[in-house]
């Protein structure tokens, strides 16, 4: 495919971002500090550093306000900055188990070890507007703060807590490998192209990265029937901070810092394996993890974990290529952008070839009207 450049260089360029530029100044309000787009916007900005794969909140808020709240332009941005650093170390295995949990809920059973803990959720509100928060200064927000504070006390700290699952382990009604012999490999996709079939550590990275919409419209599929898999149940969906850990050149552990993570462990049934002589079916584990608090990410990962290791191309959602691919959201957004790129060159030839053929058509069909042979018509028309 031929693609025309737009010329105009760098003086183009420079107009074209002083223009962007006017569009988001010209209301002359008062700028938007990033910092108030961290704290105040911290799902969208947990979102964007899910979707550009990278944990950097302050450049997530950045990318938010430079792309006037775009996401996928700020996960874009991101992206392309994660691009350009160098990689100095690799992180120890994180432990989930360790999480200083913030929320913790299961839908499986009533009454977990260590109790339910709601959290900051929006499930137990009402959607519904509330003019107050047009109003809002900064001194009524330190009000709410001081009274919230005051009213609820110092609160328990975040604490660890087990696994939901091991309550199913322990009765021997779960199987590590009850879903298939899958391929166990440890790969980075952000340094080898993805090749299909693809291990499980692809799948859940290419996952982790994902568009959100897009995995739930996949993980959506699944439940409406469009995917072997089936129902799954929340075993257990948490968010907290877990803690990350390098070890330097001289071999020493240092700890770096924490992130703010959701995980979601989804229980579904499996399928008796066709290779055993057994035929009793097991529990098995569809699992999904993401930067930030993102609980729907989370949990449609861990339904399409479940449904892509059941393959069937004739389903999305059990196809690695076709969920990899199509919820690639910079990837996907990139290219279904270029389409506003110059394609004359392509288009014009498309056109040529039409009117060409018109022109003989017509022809031919002049030719027959005076009684001349018509054999090779439907061949014309073809070329």
């Amino acid at each position: 495919m031929g693609y025309v450049a737009v010329k105009g260089g760098e003086d183009a360029i420079a107009n074209a971002a002083q223009l962007v530029e006017f569009y988001r100044l010209r209301g002359q309000t008062a700028p938007i500090e990033v910092q108030q787009i961290r704290t105040q916007m911290r799902l969208l900005v947990d979102k964007v550093m899910g979707e550009g794969s990278l944990y950097a909140p302050e450049h997530a808020a950045l990318a938010l306000k430079q792309m006037e709240g775009d996401v996928f332009e700020a996960a874009f941005l991101l992206r392309a900055y994660r691009a350009t650093l160098s990689r100095r170390y690799y992180s120890d295995v994180i432990s989930t188990r360790d999480m200083l949990v913030k929320r913790r809920i299961s839908s499986a059973f009533r009454d977990i070890p260590g109790g339910q803990i709601l959290g900051p959720t929006r499930d137990y509100t009402q959607r519904l507007f509330d003019p107050a928060v047009a109003e809002e200064t900064a001194r009524t927000s330190a009000q709410f703060v001081d009274q919230f504070a005051s009213e609820t006390g110092p609160g328990q700290p975040t604490q660890r807590f087990g696994k939901v699952i091991d309550l199913l382990s322990a009765q021997g009604l779960m199987r590590k490998d009850a879903r298939d012999d899958s391929d166990r490999r440890v790969v980075d996709i952000t340094r080898d192209a993805v090749k299909y079939p693809a291990p499980r550590s692809a799948v859940l990275q290419s996952l982790a990265r994902a568009e959100t919409g897009a995995l739930m419209c996949l993980g959506y599929s699944t439940m409406r029937g469009f995917a072997a898999g089936g129902h799954g149940t929340v075993g257990e969906l948490r968010m907290g901070d877990v803690e990350v850990r390098v070890t330097d050149p001289n071999g020493r552990k240092r700890y770096i810092g924490r992130l703010t993570v959701t995980e979601c462990e989804m229980v579904s049934p499996a399928p008796p394996s066709k290779k055993r002589e057994e035929s009793v079916p097991y529990l098995a584990i569809g699992y999904g993890l993401c930067f930030g608090h993102n609980e729907t990410k989370v949990i449609c990962m861990g339904m399409l974990d479940s449904s892509l290791r059941q393959p069937n191309d004739a389903n999305p959602a059990n196809s690695q290529e076709f969920t990899i691919y199509h919820s690639e959201g910079v990837e996907s957004y990139g290219f279904t952008n270029h389409l506003k790129l110059p394609h004359y060159v392509t288009f014009q030839s498309g056109l040529d070839n039409l009117r060409d053929s018109m022109q003989r058509a017509d022809e031919i069909r002049k030719r027959a009207s005076v009684g001349q042979p018509e054999a090779g018509v439907a061949g014309a028309i073809k070329s």
